[in-house]
């Protein structure tokens, strides 16, 4: 891609998602992703109702009188993108790739971090670990997280969602909050999720094309496996077949969400084929419902 399309291809994902999270999204987002830790404020002279661990004895003593801490919630956090980069991205039947939908979604919600003076990172994984930028603050910093996710080309195919999580938890020291935004079309990734999530707050957005989950009655067609090169002919006018195809695909969508849910997860489906803001609004507003 040259640089010309390149930075117009920028220029309006930041004039499209950075609308979508000054409009829609910031409230929603601020309430659903506050800070978890307290910062030491002031101290203030003991009011009835008080809690007792709050005083400050230190202060009690010099004057004879009880005082306590006041702390303030932490409003700044650190939001992890993890972007999976794989082959199988390249794939999308209706509006757009889903590639192409994980940099919109990546866009949207690093703009709705910055608004609230949050920093962001990115980490770009296939099979293997392919990029990591730190966290940073800025609209500077975003606009060349979108810029590396339109021109990123990686070096391996395929999919590994436990190595990704595995090397968030042992690059990110401070607790933060970490989208994983794939298709989550990979091996077993139960472990290295409960073990981040009990160490960071992980949100995860699975991303799909409904023609990845029920085919359309084509005759006889050549199917590729983006991941592997293989090539597959189906016949998708054998209803059975069909049928076997349409069975695959949930249960390996129930597996995925059964492995969010055991490890006590947020997640949301993202379809290639619809506006990604209502799902991601639902998300948020659970989420601060329950904060």
């Amino acid at each position: 891609m040259e640089t010309k399309e390149l930075l117009a291809k920028v220029r309006k994902i930041e004039i499209k998602t950075r609308g979508l999270s000054t409009n829609l999204l910031s409230g929603e987002y601020q309430s659903a992703f506050k800070g978890r830790g307290m910062a030491f404020s002031e101290v203030r002279e003991y009011e009835l109702g008080d809690e007792i661990r709050t005083i400050d004895w230190n202060v009690t003593a010099r004057f004879n009188h009880p005082f306590v801490k006041v702390f303030n919630e932490e409003r700044e956090l650190s939001v992890m993108l993890l972007i999976d980069v794989s082959a199988s991205g390249n794939f999308g039947t209706v509006n757009q790739l889903k590639q192409e939908l994980a940099t919109e979604l990546c866009a949207v919600l690093a703009f709705s971090a910055i608004q609230n003076n949050d920093k962001v990172g990115v980490i770009f994984f296939s099979d293997k670990i392919e990029k990591f930028i730190p966290p940073k603050k800025g609209r500077s910093h975003i606009l060349m997280i979108i810029r590396e996710l339109l021109a990123f080309k990686p070096v391996h195919k395929g999919t590994d969602v436990s190595q990704a999580l595995s090397y968030l938890t042992s690059v990110i020291r401070k607790r933060c909050t970490a989208f994983v935004i794939s298709d989550f079309i990979s091996g077993p990734f139960e472990a290295a999720l409960k073990i981040a999530n009990k160490k960071h707050d992980v949100v995860a957005l699975k991303l799909y094309d409904r023609h990845e989950e029920e085919f359309p009655d084509l005759g006889l067609i050549p199917v590729e496996d983006s991941e592997s090169g293989q090539l597959y002919w189906i016949n998708t006018s054998d209803k059975s077949v069909r049928n076997s195809y349409k069975a695959e695909a949930k249960r390996r969508s129930e597996e995925a969400g059964s492995q969010f849910r055991r490890s006590g997860v947020d997640f949301t489906s993202i379809g290639t084929h619809e506006p990604y803001v209502k799902p991601l609004i639902s998300l948020f507003k659970k989420r601060g419902i329950r904060r």
